[in-house]
This record gives structure tokens, sequence and C-alpha cells, in this order.
């Protein structure tokens, strides 16, 4: 070694000891930590609250109450919600596991929302469809599920809107992904390439890469990118669209990055269970409705929220399948609908609405 790195080395010998030091101190706070966490389990059980185990306004405001007091900022604000929501999940599991479903199998985006949001801390329950997602949340195989609503590219997940429509389960939560599409193979040699694979979401969001780059490749819809990303690791005849997850999982070849057509695309996913979620604060509510087919009804049904000064955060509509081109319209608006303003234009929405269902309000991502 010479005179350098040596020197290098003494210099860096103190700065590693402290960083061991504080590390040691993390340790013993984490580990008390938990144990109060235990504690609040114990507690919350003698009160016979056994189901209660995630309390997302609870969680939001944790987080949120760290991040204002992270004044010096040299730690990013974005890592305080990743190491807290670890944290959390970590002090959560040793209460009692959290199931999560979510469409799989294992590197799908789903299954990369529902650890960002839940933490790795949970026992993942990967499902073949939304459908199947809904399902095991509502018949309590699974606590909570996870599941795309929208995306900046190609809108809203239609089938996500349908069983939200005709579910039990309620919003409690949500998170935003960017999603950055990869190109895979099982070899990189795309000689015998016959056949490209993804979710119709994905295919769509790569629509004109792929024209301009393998148009006579058959596109085949599959059930979710991480099938597609399995099915294409057993033949070579197929590529996949999938994340790099899905790559590393499945021990595929990257043949190209970032093939989406937008390079800001982002997925948004909610959170769904048989929670309640009280005020944290800084809320959003959704809802679906229906308005009777008549002459200055969407007028009407918006002007409560203008009334009581509820900003509105998403309107969409969907076809109710009645044949008579009537529409459901799913809303998200903003606050608590426990909330004064909120409650009152709810309530007024509700007497003039053919269907209305609350489903749920929730912390703002």
């Amino acid at each position: 070694m010479d005179n350098k790195q040596k020197q290098l080395q003494a210099e860096l010998l103190p700065l590693r000891q402290r960083i061991d030091e504080i590390d040691e101190q993390l340790l013993a706070l984490l580990n008390e930590r938990a144990q109060v966490a235990v504690t609040v389990g114990e507690v919350k059980h003698s009160f016979g609250e056994r189901d209660t185990i995630l309390k997302p306004e609870r969680e939001a405001q944790i987080i949120r109450r760290l991040q204002a007091l992270n004044t010096r900022k040299i730690f990013p604000e974005s890592s305080v919600q990743a190491v807290w929501s670890e944290i959390i999940s970590a002090c959560r599991g040793l209460e009692r596991g959290l199931v999560v479903a979510y469409l799989g199998p294992e590197g799908s985006f789903s299954e990369q929302a529902a650890l960002s949001y839940y933490g790795h801390a949970i026992q993942k329950m990967p499902c073949e469809s939304f459908d199947e997602v809904f399902h095991v949340v509502e018949t309590g195989r699974a606590n909570v599920g996870m599941v795309p609503i929208e995306n900046s590219t190609e809108g809203a997940v239609n089938r996500t809107q349908d069983l939200l429509l005709s579910s039990t389960v309620k919003v409690h939560g949500e998170r935003t992904l960017p999603i950055s599409h990869c190109l895979l193979h099982k070899t990189g040699d795309l000689s015998q390439v016959t056949r490209l694979l993804g979710h119709p979401q994905a295919l769509a969001q790569c629509h004109h890469w792929i024209t301009r780059n393998y148009p006579h490749l058959e596109r085949v819809p599959a059930a979710s990118n991480s099938e597609a990303a399995r099915l294409a690791s057993e033949d070579p005849t197929c590529v996949a669209i999938a994340g790099m997850q899905a790559a590393m999982l499945y021990g595929l070849t990257v043949v190209v990055e970032g093939i989406q057509d937008d390079a800001n695309n982002k997925t948004r996913f909610l959170a769904i269970g048989k929670i309640d979620v009280l005020p944290s604060g800084n809320d959003q509510t959704s809802l679906i409705f229906a308005v009777p087919n008549r002459a200055g009804a969407v007028y009407d049904m918006i002007s409560p929220f203008a009334r009581h000064q509820v900003s509105m955060r998403r309107f969409e509509s969907r076809p109710a399948r009645t044949g008579q081109w009537e529409y459901y319209f799913y809303v998200d608006i903003l606050g608590h609908y426990l909330d004064e303003p909120v409650a009152k234009a709810l309530e007024e929405l509700k007497e003039q609405s053919s269907f209305f269902k609350l489903l749920g309000s929730y912390p703002m991502q």
C-alpha cells in the first residue's frame, strides 16, 4: 500500500468508526421502538381490537411528521418515507403478518407497489387476475390487496373500475410508481423470435416503439408482465415486456431498456381492504355515482362540490352497460368524508344520485 492509500485509510478510519457507533445506536433504538410496538399491540388486543394492525392514517402522520422535522434535508425526504415505511412494516409484522394480494406472479409492478406501500415484512399472495385479488380480500384469505387504477399514458384500468363498482372492499391508500418497460429474452439472440408477450396495458404503453422496431412480431396478451417474463424464460421464440425486477427474477437478458412511449410513464395503484381510515390531516376520498338521464344532471351533481368548496382531483366516466347510454362517474375529491365540507357535499350528492358508493377516504401520497 503506497503513502496516498495509507493517508486515505487514516482519514477514513475515524469516520467509519463513527458510522459504526451511529449504526449501533440506531439498532438499539429500533429494538426499543419494536418493543413499544409490541406493547401497543397488546394494549389493543386487551380492548378487543384484533383486526386493526394496519392504521393508514397513523402511519401517514408518522412519516409526514418526520419529513417536517427533517429540516437539514441531508437525508432525502423520499428516503424518510422509504426507510420509515420499512420500519413500520417490520414492527407491524411483530404483531401479526399482513397477507397482501396482488397481480402476480412475482416480479410484477403490482408487487413493487405492494412492497412500496406495505413494506417487505408481509406475506405475499400473487394472484392470477384482478378478480382474484378482490376475491381473496373479500373472503378474508388476504388482509389487503394492491391493484392498478390508472396509467398516465393509457388512462383508467377498466377491470379495476368494474370490480370497485361491484365489490365490498374499500380503498385505504394509494401508491404511484414510475413504470419503465424492458424488452426481455431468454438469451438475447432474437433470430428465432416470433411472438411478443405482455399485459395489454404494457403493450399499449409501448405501442409506437414496438411498431417502429418489431412490427413483424405477433403481440400476445398475457395475464401480467411478470407472467409474460416467466413464459419467455421457458420459450426462446418469445420476447416479453416487463420490468427490470422480472428480468432478474426469471434470469432473462435485457435486450432494450425503457421502451415505453412516454418517458414519464407512471401507474397509480390503490390499496384495498376492509379498513375504515380515520382522518390523517391530508386526505382524499374516492366515490362512484350515477345520475338520472335528464338535462342538466351532470351540472347538478358537480354543484355540491362547488357550493361547499370541495376540490375534485379526478373525474372519470364508465359506461353502465345498460344499453341506455348511462354512465357511472368515478371521482376523487380532496378531504376526508368526515370533514364537514365533504360530508355536506356528499349528503347533497346522495340525494340527487341514482347510484352512490363511497369507496373510502385515505391519506394522500
